[in-house]
């Protein structure tokens, strides 16, 4: 594999920064070209051997062909592929807290240039996701389907992107819409529990990268599948794995975490 070259956006930040010290760190397999942060906020770049700036656009004219990493936020993430579409770089997009629209025009984006989407970078979970289905068969409309989340008390949305990854997956594996039949919270008196309902709990504290638990309430016993993050190493290693991989990839299509392990 060639060196991949890589830019990274909201470089200051907690998975940015994590991005950039990862990157440096593996030179032979990938070169930090170009690092951004907010206007105001590059300051703290001036220590960086590479392009940096708070303009996509200009950073992207001085580093051509170079794969852009993004986990800043929906707006933000959906603006820097427009950017990049026009000037032909691939991008990686980690961001969570997508709505369709903004998913949507990511993909539109990826028509014109290879965009790599993933709510959740870890390849564990990603595995799991494929395990899933074949529980859910298996063990038959009998068992209630649940997803708990747990996360820092700094993260913006909930329930998370990946907590919504896993809920739709187990609606898939139903022939159900997630839509129809997700149940975000729950509080008051709502009554009994309809059988093809899929509750998602999010809880908020402390410094928790990320937990994740899928429940299978059964008739007299109680299956937990559970995935933990203990670092954001986890997410970059796997972001820096997509950058490399969505560089020899043709536009067209957004991809996902599914391809690459395929």
């Amino acid at each position: 594999m060639s060196v991949c070259d890589v830019v990274i956006m909201g470089a200051l930040g907690r998975m940015g920064a994590t991005l950039v010290r990862l990157a440096k760190g593996d030179p032979d397999n990938y070169r930090l070209v170009g690092a951004l942060e907010r206007s105001g906020c590059t300051d703290g770049l001036s220590g960086l051997t590479c392009v940096v700036g708070d303009d996509l656009a200009t950073v992207l004219a001085k580093c051509p062909g170079a794969v852009v990493i993004d986990f800043t936020a929906p707006v933000a993430s959906v603006a820097s592929a427009a950017v990049c579409a026009r000037a032909g770089n691939p991008m990686v997009v980690g961001t969570t807290g997508m709505n369709p629209e903004q998913t949507a025009a990511l993909a539109e984006s990826a028509r014109k240039t290879p965009i790599f989407f993933a709510p959740n970078m870890s390849v564990g979970l990603n595995v799991l996701l494929t395990v899933l289905p074949d529980l859910v068969r298996k063990l038959g409309p009998a068992y209630n389907l649940e997803v708990m989340e747990i996360h820092h008390n700094k993260k913006a949305d909930a329930p998370s992107g990946t907590a919504i990854k896993l809920g739709q997956c187990l609606a898939g594996a139903r022939g159900a819409d997630y839509d129809a039949v997700k149940r975000h919270a729950r509080d008051g008196i709502i009554g009994p529990r309809p059988a093809e309902e899929i509750g998602v709990a999010a809880l908020r504290g402390g410094d928790v990268v990320g937990d994740h638990t899928v429940y299978f309430f059964g008739p007299g016993e109680r299956i937990e599948v559970t995935h933990r993050v203990g670092t954001r190493e986890t997410f970059a290693q796997g972001a820096l794995r997509a950058a490399a991989w969505i560089a020899e990839q043709p536009a067209g299509r957004l991809y996902a975490m599914a391809d690459m392990l395929a």
